[in-house]
């Protein structure tokens, strides 16, 4: 649902459409890593953010655990996991993990760019 709304939300930007095929991957690992790692309190929830900041995209994942997440450089070839994060720094121009302000958990977030991710 999330890589919809961002789809949408690109859409009407001028010039989304440049970024929306890595926007959405960076996003749907971001969240699928949320889901699958943040182990959290029933009742909390994982927040999906998203912002245009001059012409790079900045998308937020929030959940509620302070587990920070961890690229693997080291996964077998058939190994059906592991390599999102890999994904998400080669397509982001920039990506990191912060507190959230509300002291509960972490935000993970990635900014992509025209033209890709980071060489």
């Amino acid at each position: 649902m999330s890589r919809l709304h961002l789809r949408i939300f690109l859409a009407r930007v001028p010039g989304g459409d440049l970024l929306a095929d890595d926007a959405v991957i960076v996003l749907g690992e971001l969240v699928s890593n949320a889901v699958k790692h943040a182990r959290v309190p029933k009742g909390r929830r994982i927040y999906v953010r998203f912002e245009m900041v001059l012409d790079h995209l900045r998308l937020e994942v929030h959940d509620a655990s302070s587990e920070k997440p961890v690229i693997r450089r080291s996964v077998g070839v058939d190994s059906e996991s592991g390599r999102g994060l890999c994904l998400v720094e080669g397509l982001s121009v920039e990506w990191g993990v912060m507190p959230r302000p509300e002291g509960i958990g972490k935000i993970v977030w990635a900014l992509v760019g025209p033209g890709g991710g980071a060489s």
